[in-house]
């Protein structure tokens, strides 16, 4: 055992340019943090309007933006409620265009960007299951060696949703199977199609079910923490707590009920 103040092993290797490294401690703060909310769920459980909604909330009524590959289907919504935002169609899914197109939308200040979705940017036409089929050709066919040029390609996508310089938020197809309720088969969601743990990505991560129902799976915002809410609405249920955890002080409690949002409708449906 080392005496109080010395180090119990041997200090860092030095540096090539001869100087040792610092480490040196900082308060814990959230200062300057934005949110990385991701949201899974089938087809028709409301993705695209809860995102929008959440979108509109974080960006405090400001023109945000959509990276669209559903063929337009966020744009259905421009305009209700007061919701705004610029939109970018892809249709073509190689996940190093989602971090150029990520960070042209930096250079527009964008305050929060709307991935809808990044499904596709794992499984669509040049997403990265694409990738490692096109690379297993270098490697004598061999698919899984396709996965040395793939899984930089993954990486480097997500390190780009991580560095945004404002909010992050993307929804995500869910893998659909029939399961027996009552005697009555019903659809349900299951993991999100993307790379197996993506969600632990994100600092929140909700499911929708087909009835539009909200449930939060994962979250460090103490206010959503296992939270289910019936056709939420983005701006003052999900975006609100958000905010209130990112701005508040670390040594005062967390205001979870923070001012109203922007004015949200419920929307046609939620679709």
């Amino acid at each position: 055992m080392s005496q109080l103040g010395q180090p119990t092993r041997p200090a860092p290797r030095a540096e090539q340019n001869g100087s040792e490294p610092q480490f040196t401690f900082q308060p814990a703060s959230k200062t300057g943090r934005k949110a990385r909310l991701s949201i899974q769920g089938m087809s028709g459980s409301g993705k695209t309007w809860t995102g929008l909604g959440i979108c509109h909330g974080l960006s405090e009524g400001r023109k945000f933006a959509v990276i669209d590959t559903e063929k337009g289907a966020a744009s259905l919504y421009a305009g209700i409620g007061g919701i705004q935002f610029d939109s970018l169609a892809m249709d073509r899914y190689d996940p190093r265009d989602l971090a150029r197109a990520l960070d042209a939308a930096a250079q527009a200040g964008y305050p929060t960007v709307f991935v809808d979705s990044l499904s596709h940017f794992w499984k669509g036409a040049d997403g990265t299951l694409d990738q490692v089929e096109k690379a297993k050709s270098k490697y004598g066919g061999n698919k899984f060696a396709g996965w040395k040029d793939g899984t930089p390609m993954q990486n480097d996508m997500v390190a780009a949703i991580l560095a945004y310089p404002g909010h992050v938020v993307a929804s995500m197809r869910s893998y659909t199977e029939w399961v027996l309720d009552g005697g009555k088969p019903q659809r349900v969601g299951m993991r999100p199609e993307q790379r197996k743990g993506i969600e632990y990505e994100f600092d929140v991560a909700v499911a929708m079910d087909i009835d539009n129902t909200l449930e939060v799976l994962k979250s460090r915002c103490p206010g959503l923490n296992r939270k289910v809410m019936p056709r939420p609405q983005g701006a003052r249920d999900i975006a609100a707590p958000l905010l209130a955890w990112l701005s508040a002080d670390p040594e005062q409690p967390t205001d979870t009920t923070a001012g109203p949002p922007p004015d949200e409708p419920i929307g046609p449906d939620q679709q």
